[in-house]
């Protein structure tokens, strides 16, 4: 590994811990083994490389300890051997220690890294790694199993909940970058991006929908079906439905946490005329308003 972590990262070392996360995330897409089939070796390597150095400078108190010399860019802690000279003139130990002493250093960095002289470091803990899942707007709502490519070139399978929004994150213990010297690995954050639907709109837990329904369905009422995100329901429509009129069908939304009851479905109708209205309808239509004719409320 080359001894300069932010030349691994390509970012200047007074760089923002955000600077740092986006310049990993755009070398792991550049170099990512699935797109360099032909020089996956070479591009295992990179990435061997690039996730080393974000264990590092991806988190926030090795990054302090390395640019402080305290661990190098491989994780370890550096041996800082401060010999004890004789003082000038005085022909003793420097203060603070007998002859061949390190001024305490040792027990410094015993406390620092949690080791003996002469002992192992501790193992660190890996980085955390996001992904961005894209799943459409059924899949978020009733749930559903994905599979994610990882920059080493394996998989990772997820079980997305019912009721997942959009922008949410799911941690998956364990699934991240792997620690230095063998340490536990960070966790895998997957954030889930959903894609909108043609009739669907999901406001909280509740789904809203536009339906279109004949004249005749709005003068006479009767049973229509509408979809839902579980399929299609029978809704009742009154007699005399006016358009825009909505209707709640209960525990047709979402349920956002296992257990607790579904949110609504709220149905607005639009009446929709048909495209050539006949003599028929006309004739009866002429007839009925000079019968019936009423302010449906444009005269205010």
């Amino acid at each position: 590994m080359a001894d300069d972590l932010y030349k691994d990262l390509g970012v200047a070392r007074g760089a923002s811990d955000d600077e740092v996360r986006r310049a990993y995330l755009k070398l792991v897409k550049v170099h990512h083994p699935d797109v360099n089939p032909q020089g996956r070796v070479a591009a295992d390597a990179r990435i061997k490389t690039i996730n080393a150095a974000f264990a590092i400078l991806g988190e926030p108190e090795k990054r302090r300890q390395y640019d402080a010399g305290l661990i190098d860019a491989n994780g370890e802690p550096r041996q800082r051997a401060h010999r004890a000279h004789a003082g000038a003139g005085r022909g003793g130990p420097m203060p603070g220690g007998a002859p061949g002493d390190d001024m305490g250093f040792g027990d410094i960095f015993s406390d620092l890294f949690g080791r003996g002289r002469g002992g192992q470091g501790p193992s660190l803990r890996g980085p955390d790694i996001r992904y961005t899942l894209e799943v459409d707007f059924l899949e978020a709502a009733n749930g559903t199993r994905k599979r994610v490519s990882m920059p080493d070139g394996g998989a990772l399978d997820l079980t997305v909940p019912e009721g997942v929004t959009d922008g949410q994150v799911l941690r998956l213990k364990a699934k991240g970058g792997a620690g230095p010297r063998g340490g536990e690995a960070g966790d895998a954050l997957v954030e889930i991006k959903v894609r909108a639907h043609p009739e669907f709109k999901r406001v909280g837990d509740d789904i809203h929908l536009t339906v279109p329904i004949a004249i005749d369905e709005a003068v006479l009422g009767g049973k229509i079906e509408v979809p839902t995100i579980g399929g299609r329901v029978a809704l009742t429509l009154p007699k005399g439905t006016s358009s825009g009129r909505a209707f709640r069908m209960k525990g047709q939304g979402v349920r956002s946490q296992p257990g607790q009851p579904a949110g609504d479905q709220i149905v607005t109708v639009s009446i929709i005329m048909p495209e050539e209205v006949d003599e028929k309808l006309a004739y009866f239509m002429t007839e009925w308003r000079r019968a019936h004719a009423y302010d449906p409320g444009r005269k205010k």
